[in-house]
């Protein structure tokens, strides 16, 4: 489809989508260049876009996405509530290990970090709250892969897989042997697959303590503590399933 084909709501996401972590400011000629949209369209969708706040412009001239966008992406029902739920559980699991505690959700072939506490002494990290990562490529996404459907795992397994380190798991056998693992044992220790500095100890949070899976959490620690993630599944599990008691309350209270 041509740039004169897009639909007017279809010009405004990608000026939206042209807006990331790698590229959070921008000038009205690089949203231009990103989106493959005419300058003047650009122009047009911009001014339109920083009428309603959800762009807005900094001193140097460049573009950044706005507070208004903010407020409407914070009241996302699906990641509310669990994040809602979730922070004081996450808050207890921060004071007992202080290390990073991360949420995370599926969607699709992919996972988006929704909810993160850290110290300033914990392990830098590569992950973000917003920052989306293929399923695979993390503990934490590949506990939500574990649970997810049929077809899901299958398209995954199908695709070549991204080694980040050589410690990452590529190969399609050996990736369906860990996520078997992980369906039985519930805690998945993810040893610098992502990082080479960090180790992941992740976990799935149901809705209810034997409902379907709604998100992954997880710790995460410096390889060279790699010794302390046995210590940790017992109060990643307490957290996890806090998290779920109460997912399951709530849903059955609305319901």
């Amino acid at each position: 489809m041509s740039a004169t084909q897009i639909s007017a709501a279809g010009k405004v996401l990608k000026v939206l989508s042209a807006f990331d972590r790698e590229h959070p400011s921008q000038t009205l000629s690089e949203v231009a260049q990103r989106t493959g949209l005419a300058l003047s369209t650009t122009h047009r969708v911009v001014a339109e876009l920083a009428s309603w706040g959800v762009l807005e412009r900094g001193e140097d001239g460049a573009w950044h996405v706005g507070l208004r966008l903010w407020e409407i992406a914070s009241g996302c029902p699906r990641t509310q509530i669990l994040r809602d739920v979730a922070l004081p559980f996450m808050q207890d699991l921060y004071e007992v290990t202080h290390e990073n505690i991360q949420l995370a959700v599926r969607e699709g072939t992919e996972l988006v970090f929704v909810e993160r506490i850290a110290g300033h002494r914990s392990v830098e990290l590569l992950t973000m709250v917003g920052t989306r990562f293929p399923i695979a490529s993390t503990g934490m996404g590949r506990v939500l892969l574990a649970h997810a459907p049929r077809e899901i795992q299958e398209e995954v397994l199908d695709s070549p897989l991204r080694a980040w380190t050589p410690h990452t798991v590529v190969d399609p056998k050996a990736l369906r042997t860990q996520l078997d693992r992980i369906r039985r044992e519930q805690v998945f220790v993810s040893d610098r697959q992502l990082s080479e500095s960090t180790v992941a100890v992740a976990t799935p949070v149901r809705i209810g303590r034997t409902g379907p899976v709604s998100a992954s959490l997880g710790i995460v620690i410096t390889a060279d503590g790699a010794s302390r993630a046995r210590s940790l599944r017992e109060p990643l599990l307490r957290a996890a399933h806090g998290i779920s008691d109460e997912l399951g309350r709530r849903t059955r209270t609305t319901g």
